[in-house]
């Protein structure tokens, strides 16, 4: 997949391109939908399946507060429309400039640098400055710009759209086996293992630390987990997801992973933690020795999940 930051003054795709627009956080079963027909549309025209996001996401822009929490970050989430088979992906810079661009301004772009020949979006997709573009004004543009416009359409479980807002919420209530049908996946999270005070290792349980930098967390608690090393070698363990109250007061949100039958340096490494059953909620302990305990029950009760699954 080809990964498109700035835009060349020439037409980033000579002989055309399919287009689908959205923040596509978390690339559930919905995207999944949409990017399918997408690819198969463009398959069929001769034509390059692209997709464009932004960064920040627009609400992420104009209402960093209210913005709710991510699914996905930026890099896991062209790691995940990669893995879809997408042509290309243009993650464009959300910034005054775009912010400030007209409906038709912002077509004239997609046109000019894109060459588009047929654009995907949803019935309740807008744009420009101040929402001013929406499904009909594509539909309009579209006649005289030259291309088409198709409606993307919705994919429902149990007659419920999937979005990423249900996702969230499902995540919030630690509903993981839902999450993952909505996903096609276990959700997931990664990152770089940095260095942390060692109290884990001091407890016993050392721990791979993975700060989540600059985002919300729509999960919180302890959970059985798996561990993929950068190696491609998968450990089973236990996470803390959340801001480790028994340790710190007012820390950022840290996600700390315990590797069983594990030992060796992982400072440096991008791993990635698969979240498969939450155990707890987060707790303040009294003292570290109600902690080191509540630890070591986490871990058997951990170990006890990955036991009970039906071996392939």
């Amino acid at each position: 997949m080809r990964l498109i930051r700035y835009l060349p003054k020439e037409p980033a795709f000579p002989q055309g391109c399919v287009l689908t627009i959205g923040n596509f956080d978390g690339v559930h079963a919905g995207h999944r939908m949409v990017l399918n027909s997408l690819i198969k549309q463009a398959k069929s025209s001769n034509l390059q399946s692209v997709v464009m996001c932004f960064e920040p996401q627009p609400i992420e822009y104009f209402r960093a507060q209210a913005a709710p929490a991510r699914i996905s970050t930026a890099r896991d989430k062209i790691e995940q429309l990669r893995q879809t088979g997408v042509d290309a992906t243009y993650l464009v810079s959300f910034n005054d400039v775009l912010a400030n661009m007209t409906a038709e301004q912002f077509v004239k772009m997609l046109v000019e640098q894109l060459n588009i020949k047929l654009l995907i979006v949803g019935d309740d997709f807008c744009f420009g400055k101040n929402r001013q573009g929406d499904f009909d004004y594509l539909l309009s543009a579209g006649k005289t710009y030259g291309f088409s416009v198709q409606r993307s359409a919705s994919f429902k479980l149990d007659n419920k759209r999937v979005s990423s807002t249900i996702i969230r919420q499902a995540l919030e209530k630690g509903q993981l086996d839902k999450v993952a049908v909505y996903l096609n996946r276990s959700f997931s999270m990664s990152g770089r293992v940095m260095h942390g005070h060692k109290r884990g290792r001091e407890l016993g349980f050392p721990t791979a630390n993975i700060r989540v930098k600059n985002r919300k967390t729509p999960l919180k608690g302890v959970f059985a987990v798996t561990i993929t090393l950068e190696a491609g070698l998968l450990y089973q363990g236990v996470a803390n997801l959340g801001t480790r109250p028994s340790i710190e007061d007012k820390a950022a949100v840290l996600l700390e992973a315990h590797l069983f039958d594990f030992s060796g340096d992982l400072y440096g490494q991008r791993v990635t933690v698969e979240f498969k059953k939450k155990l707890r909620e987060e707790k303040k302990f009294d003292n570290l020795e109600q902690l080191t305990q509540q630890i070591s029950l986490d871990a058997s009760h951990a170990k006890t999940y990955f036991n009970q699954l039906p071996t392939s």
